[in-house]
């Protein structure tokens, strides 16, 4: 089917042709059940519940406490599926090794007698085995080395993983143990600690991340398949989850990296400039030659020589410059102009038809207000049409389908210059693709402006027949543009991206509904899964020096209060997730 038409008669079939389509396909994507959002809002509440989840997972498998299942979490970025596979592959002893967990825990309170006194290694001082602490890799040292050992650590912001002081010793500490001997001496920085090992679930996480939303709204945002895509928070703010920069699909993130710094610093233009002009020696401003004489003056009055930039006298002849030499005049500085001349051009073309959508864009943003005026007044007309839903989803059709139209020619810049791809393809094959790609997107781009027409009449002063054209119109296009969007990014992913063979370039995925909107992860979840890791957990070994009745509530540990004393304390200003944790 040619979408593209040129008008008159030619519209009327076009319109026609796909209306017996435009059963079929509407009502496809009315009637299919609505798929479950794949991405998860983790607001401050609901962050210790996502996180417990996983903890929960890792300690029922493997039948740890809760400081050996996140000190395994955290070594692998906190990918369940990649500890269970690295367990089946390379066995449990690797899995533990790698991760510094002992496999053999050493907590014998016998062995040391409170009456009795022992030497610590570090500090060399005989002490009562109460004032020493055995972890679970066996090595034992007094108190105060152990807290001055975490201090220093916790302040070099090695919280996540702060390992033993033995030589030679890479099992990781008992969070508990080092919550519990910090705190006694500075309760703020066992704060700082537990900060940390919360946000490790972000910042450890390659499939959580922060909402780069400015001011930053607290949240983290989830997904569960493909990091390779595009996302919407509860604040509103849209943005690519790989790059953490605003949604730009059909741009890989290396391409809208360029294209923004390209923008921003205007490098083209300054490419021009400096290929078509030279600095003054003497006042250092921009000159250009308007003659074929080499020797050049500036308006300064310091006359210069063209070739090398040198400044020179006035005296010369058409092959030579009194008293300086520097070589007779080469083609290459004209390629080089003409060159640069091409480049501006070819940047400006596609940088002006990026910013003609953008602007069109922001301005249909503004259409809102006035499509809901519109719908207020039909509704209040004596008229068989009751339902006006295809004003406002022929609205949203827009926004999307301008908003995918306007990010392609970015990517049609990189996709077929020589910046990022130049060797991937012959020359002949990069033309066919390339014409290929430019007839999908002139017809994408005919049918949206064609959309944007009917979308702004004033379809609220016509009568009701002119309505029902208007709206066959709308909701025709609207199925259109759709399939249209579907075909481009069908194009860009199989015969363009999917061809290239020395880079990989990730696109998100294109979704007629829109930029998938996460949805809250349920605070109630957070009890059900503390629940779950009451039940599952094994008993916990007593560490000596360390008691429950020392330990402050919301350690962490799976035997204390859990999630409600965390959520009281955050409540009481323990935690403030609003920002990131300072690592200063």
């Amino acid at each position: 089917m040619d979408y593209l038409s040129s008008g008159g008669e030619e519209e009327e079939d076009y319109y026609c042709s796909d209306h017996d389509s435009l059963e079929n396909e509407d009502s496809d994507s009315q009637w299919a059940p609505p798929k479950a959002s794949s991405s998860k809002v983790i607001t401050q509440e609901s962050l210790l519940a996502a996180q417990r989840e996983d903890l929960r997972r890792v300690m029922e498998l493997l039948s740890l406490r809760e400081h050996h299942a996140r000190t395994l979490l955290i070594h692998y970025r906190w990918d369940v599926e990649k500890i269970f596979a690295v367990l089946v592959e390379r066995g449990k002893c690797r899995l533990f090794t790698e991760a510094g967990v002992p496999m053999l825990e050493s907590h014998d309170p016998d062995s040391l007698v409170s009456t009795s006194t022992t030497i610590c290694d570090i500090c060399m001082e005989d002490l009562l085995s109460s004032e020493m602490t055995k972890m679970d890799c066996g090595h034992c040292f007094c108190n105060s080395c152990w807290t001055e050992h975490f201090i220093v650590k916790i302040n070099e912001g090695q919280s996540r993983r702060i390992i033993c002081m033995a030589h030679k010793c890479f099992a990781v500490c008992d969070e508990a143990v080092i919550r519990n001997l910090v705190n006694k001496r500075h309760p703020d920085l066992a704060e700082k600690f537990d900060r940390f090992l919360l946000e490790s679930y972000i910042e450890d996480n390659k499939m959580v991340k922060w909402c780069p939303s400015t001011p930053h709204c607290g949240n983290a945002i989830r997904v569960e398949d493909d990091e390779f895509c595009e996302v919407e928070c509860s604040c509103g703010n849209q943005f690519c989850f790989s790059c953490l920069c605003e949604a730009h699909s059909p741009c890989s993130c290396a391409m809208w990296e360029l294209w923004t710094k390209k923008c921003r610093d205007e490098s083209e233009t300054v490419n021009w400039i400096s290929a078509h002009t030279k600095l003054c020696p003497k006042c250092h401003k921009h000159v250009e030659k308007n003659g074929g004489c080499n020797l050049v003056s500036c308006v300064c009055g310091q006359p210069f020589c063209w070739l090398c930039g040198g400044a020179t006298g006035r005296d010369h002849t058409w092959s030579s410059i009194a008293g300086h030499s520097c070589g007779r005049y080469k083609e290459d500085h004209e390629k080089k102009s003409e060159r640069a001349k091409r480049d501006l051009y070819r940047y400006m073309h596609y940088h002006n038809r990026y910013k003609a959508h953008t602007d069109s864009f922001k301005q249909e943003s503004r259409l809102k207000e006035t499509i809901q005026d519109k719908v207020v007044v039909l509704e209040g007309k004596d008229s068989q049409l009751r339902d006006f839903s295809w004003v406002t989803d022929g609205l949203y059709r827009l926004f999307r389908s301008r908003r995918a139209l306007s990010y392609s020619y970015p990517f049609a810049f990189y996709m077929f210059g020589e910046e990022l791809f130049k060797g991937e393809m012959t020359k002949e094959d990069l033309e066919l693709k390339q014409h290929l790609f430019e007839d999908q997107q002139q017809q994408l781009e005919t049918n949206v402006e064609k959309l944007s027409k009917f979308i702004e009449e004033p379809f609220d002063n016509y009568s009701e027949d002119k309505v029902i054209e208007i709206r066959m119109q709308i909701i025709n296009l609207c199925v259109i543009t759709d399939t249209l969007c579907k075909k481009m990014y069908e194009c860009i992913e199989t015969d363009l991206l999917g061809l290239l063979q020395f880079g990989v370039h990730n696109i998100a995925p294109y979704h007629s509904n829109g930029v998938e909107k996460a949805t809250e992860l349920p605070i109630s979840w957070a009890a059900k899964s503390c629940n779950a890791g009451k039940r599952q957990k094994p008993e916990d070994p007593t560490s000596v020096g360390t008691s429950d009745s020392d330990r402050p509530s919301g350690s962490g540990s799976s035997e204390d209060s859990g999630f409600s004393s965390r959520k009281r304390a955050r409540q009481d200003g323990m935690f403030n997730l609003n920002f990131p944790a300072d690592r200063n």
